[in-house]
């Protein structure tokens, strides 16, 4: 089993498990870290059945999605056949799609899913000519990180076929449980001072000083999980600063953090 999706928020994995129990595609919005494909994992746990994950950027292509041609020797002779890619498993399995980084798709790419995402769950693969038809329990669920770097505004007509739930920054406290759960540090004032400092980073994300990925839940896990074999002050260096290009957002992450944990 995963591990769990936690959130101050308790009506999302209520609504996350109507909207998908009444075969409505859903959109999970929400920051870096949130914990978006953590809940299609616990979804696709909760419902028992198996999930298919594409995840989306510049490069992903018609074939990333439906699949290819290849060649295979059968008893000495060539055969070209088709490997489905994983849109056509999930509609053919009557399984789960998550689509990550939706917005990061170029837009030219995205509308061969329309029928799929609506009422007809169906699709034409223009690779071999196929008419595939959904089984029963398809479901769609798809994440987006609204503002962050390469993504794109939805086309209004993919976007009409989700329904939307959207993920804050998790609270202290229950950033406080994700670590005390995913991390390998046991000292529970370390975790606390790293939850304060990650609603910090929050705080200065919302004001514009820093980028959502600074403020990222994984980073937090990575600074906990690096505190146990290092001075803190290193570990944030290398699980948060170092990433970053902007000497601006270093030095103001720098500063909350000599605040916070006393580096020097």
């Amino acid at each position: 089993m995963s591990v769990q999706f936690l959130h101050n928020d308790e009506t999302i994995i209520g609504d996350a498990t109507i909207i998908l129990s009444l075969g409505k595609n859903l959109l999970l919005k929400g920051p870096t870290g949130a914990g978006k494909t953590r809940l299609a994992e616990n979804m696709s746990e909760a419902l028992s059945q198996s999930i298919y994950s594409v995840n989306c950027s510049v490069d992903v292509d018609i074939e990333s999605l439906l699949g290819f041609k290849t060649i295979e020797y059968t008893e000495g002779r060539q055969e070209i056949i088709f490997i489905d890619g994983p849109v056509v498993r999930a509609m053919k399995e009557g399984a789960i799609l998550y689509i990550d980084e939706i917005n990061m798709a170029r837009p030219e790419v995205l509308p061969i899913l329309n029928a799929a995402l609506d009422y007809r769950r169906t699709i034409t693969n223009p690779l071999t000519g196929d008419i595939i038809t959904a089984e029963k329990g398809f479901k769609v669920i798809a994440a987006i990180n609204v503002g962050y770097v390469g993504t794109m505004p939805m086309n209004e007509a993919l976007l009409n076929r989700f329904n939307v739930i959207e993920l804050g920054y998790v609270s202290k406290e229950a950033l406080t449980e994700i670590l005390k759960i995913q991390s390998i540090q046991e000292d529970e004032a370390i975790l606390r001072d790293i939850a304060q400092f990650h609603s910090d980073l929050v705080t200065m994300t919302e004001q514009g000083q820093i980028s959502q990925e600074a403020s990222s839940v994984r980073s937090l896990i990575d600074l906990a999980d690096l505190s146990t074999k290092m001075p803190i002050s290193r570990a944030c260096y290398r699980a948060i600063i170092d990433k970053l290009d902007s000497e601006q957002e270093k030095k103001a992450i720098l500063n909350a953090a000599e605040l916070q944990f006393g580096m020097r």
